[in-house]
């Protein structure tokens, strides 16, 4: 499948796009960035040089994703979310040799106005609600919220929330899959487990 550019869009010689990718009106692809099959970059995104964006990755409109960002396949980042890769940033001091990573796994959301303070990773199927500030690491399948983020349940692959406590142990079924989820020692993690 061919990539698909706006003609507004700047995409810079030496960015790798994935076959089936598109980048909408007035987005612009610093060199250096590696973006994988079948993602969508929104109206006026921007992708900095030191960023990889896995397979299937939705970046909605008005999102700059700044150098040492990953985000891994399946990622959805909402509109006008921000990351950041500073931690204390001051216009007369240069600090590009501080940026701190931030690593965004499979299948997580990051709802619209939320920020990502640099330095942080967000679990694999977590979601992070809009206007968020997420400020320290999120579990696999957490569901946070607030200034600062904080945990407020559990959610499933699909994005339904699961009726697991905040503590303790538990198990839950997804409402919309039937797919089992365990909660051990503050950890879920989802089964394969047939319906029983």
């Amino acid at each position: 499948m061919a990539v698909v550019i706006h003609s507004s869009a700047i995409v810079d010689r030496g960015a790798t796009l994935g076959d089936g990718s598109h980048v909408w009106h007035f987005a612009h692809v610093c060199a250096g960035a590696r973006i994988g099959a079948g993602c969508s970059l929104g109206q006026n995104v921007y992708v900095g040089n030191d960023v990889t964006i896995g397979a299937r990755v939705k970046v909605q409109n008005n999102v700059s994703i700044y150098d040492a960002v990953t985000l891994e396949d399946d990622v959805f980042c909402g509109p006008s979310m921000v990351f950041t890769n500073v931690y204390n940033p001051r216009a007369a001091v240069a600090r590009k040799h501080e940026y701190r990573r931030t690593l965004v796994r499979r299948g997580a959301t990051i709802g619209a106005n939320a920020t990502i303070v640099c330095g942080v990773t967000i679990g694999a199927h977590a979601f992070v609600g809009a206007g968020a500030v997420v400020n320290r690491d999120v579990a696999p399948f957490a569901l946070v919220a607030g200034v600062p983020a904080r945990q407020i349940g559990w959610i499933s692959r699909t994005g339904e929330r699961l009726a697991l406590p905040l503590g303790g142990d538990g198990e839950a079924r997804c409402p919309d899959t039937g797919e089992l989820y365990l909660l051990r020692d503050g950890a879920c993690i989802a089964t394969t487990r047939e319906q029983g």
